[in-house]
């Protein structure tokens, strides 16, 4: 008898790092279901779920979905969803700018990763991705920073909590990407200072982020535990 193929599911996949990673994983022979904020728009090779990661209990659906969709639990969890706003100084950002950071990008990155360790399988893997604006302090960027070390706490405290199961915990830290997200509010200028804080002197591309992730899901991955991964070309 045939073993079906694994099954992973992408929340925020529908562009840049995410549906890069959507590639990735489908490229390796992997089953994939990814979210959108949107409308959902299967993608060659992966069915797409609608979801506010705000919402717990739309979350939980998306997994109980995928699982009578495809038939299986998923072997891996990608959580990428994820918002920024224009970075401002601490001392001028809008306290409602900052709330929705939290709501999406901690409260919703919780929802996600508490519903993966409850249903991923044994054995299995979550990937968190972050930013490496944690380590490396850039003004104005703080309160979005802020938002991606809470998610890596969680990863932290998760890959001991789930060792029990074999299930590895690990985060993706990005430097600087080329996604729309990065490319939001910036001029060309902005664009390439980002680029000269690398040693290699780019920005980097999605599916070199992809691929990392992909990796971290893998068997091959299977002694990295509880860690913080940083493509970022030498950034920190």
């Amino acid at each position: 008898m045939t073993t079906p193929s694994p099954l992973v599911l992408v929340f925020g996949g529908s562009r840049g790092i995410g549906a890069a990673c959507v590639d990735a994983f489908a490229a390796a022979g992997w089953q994939v279901g990814f979210t959108t904020t949107g409308t959902p728009s299967p993608r060659a090779a992966a069915r797409a779920y609608q979801v506010d990661i705000r919402d717990a209990a739309a979350v939980a659906d998306v997994f109980a979905k995928a699982e009578a969709d495809f038939g299986t639990a998923p072997q891996a969890v990608i959580a990428n969803a994820g918002i920024n706003v224009p970075a401002k100084p601490v001392g001028a950002f809008d306290p409602e700018d900052f709330r929705l950071l939290m709501e999406v990008n901690v409260f919703g990155a919780f929802n996600v990763l508490a519903e993966a360790a409850r249903r991923v399988r044994d054995g299995g893997a979550i990937v968190a991705v972050t930013t490496s604006l944690v380590r490396h302090a850039v003004p104005g960027t703080g309160p979005y920073a802020a938002t991606k070390g809470a998610v890596e706490c969680l990863v932290r405290s998760m890959a001991k909590e789930l060792a029990g199961r074999g299930v590895r915990v690990n985060a993706v830290a990005p430097g600087p990407v080329e996604t729309d997200l990065f490319n939001a509010g910036k001029t060309e200028e902005a664009k390439q200072r980002s680029a000269a804080m690398s040693p290699l002197g780019r920005i980097g591309r999605p599916e070199e982020i992809a691929e990392v992730v992909r990796f971290l899901a893998s068997g091959a991955a299977s002694w990295i535990d509880g860690q913080i991964v940083q493509p970022n070309g030498g950034l920190v």
